[in-house]
């Protein structure tokens, strides 16, 4: 009887921690597959405001008319916000992915007010540089 007693309570004990580790796996992934999508979500949107950036800088640079500079710095200002909330769901899923993001984040905002197309050109390659640093750096955090 003692015997079938503790046998009972193993059996009890082993599907608890059993039902613990199952549910602690399905936590792990569901972290992962947020991360991945706030990721793809960041990287797409930092491409968005870097294209927005770029055109605005350009239109700006080459002296177009003030409507069409206007448009395109309302344009930006949109893509900027759409960098927001995909930088802070990165940075707060995986620490070690925070200065990496924060970095192509500032990259792509810091294309504003080149002093000439080389700049801009250079501060493009250096965005697009950033945000390729990001993704190895969520390639290494994942891996």
């Amino acid at each position: 009887m003692v015997g079938t007693l503790l046998g009972g309570a193993l059996t009890g004990l082993l599907q608890i921690r059993s039902t613990r580790i199952a549910q602690s796996a399905a936590r792990a992934d569901q972290r992962a597959e947020a991360l991945r999508r706030a990721l793809g979500e960041l990287v797409a949107s930092l491409g968005d405001h870097r294209r927005a950036m770029w055109h605005r800088e350009i239109l700006r640079l080459d002296g177009a008319g003030e409507e069409a500079v206007e448009a395109a710095r309302t344009a930006s200002r949109a893509t900027r916000s759409a960098v927001t909330a995909p930088l802070v769901a990165v940075s707060v899923l995986d620490r070690s992915l925070a200065e990496p993001a924060r970095q192509a984040a500032l990259a792509a905002f810091g294309l504003r007010e080149a002093s000439d197309h080389t700049d801009v050109a250079a501060r493009r390659e250096a965005a697009i540089a950033a945000t390729d640093e990001l993704v190895a750096a969520a390639g290494r955090a994942m891996a």
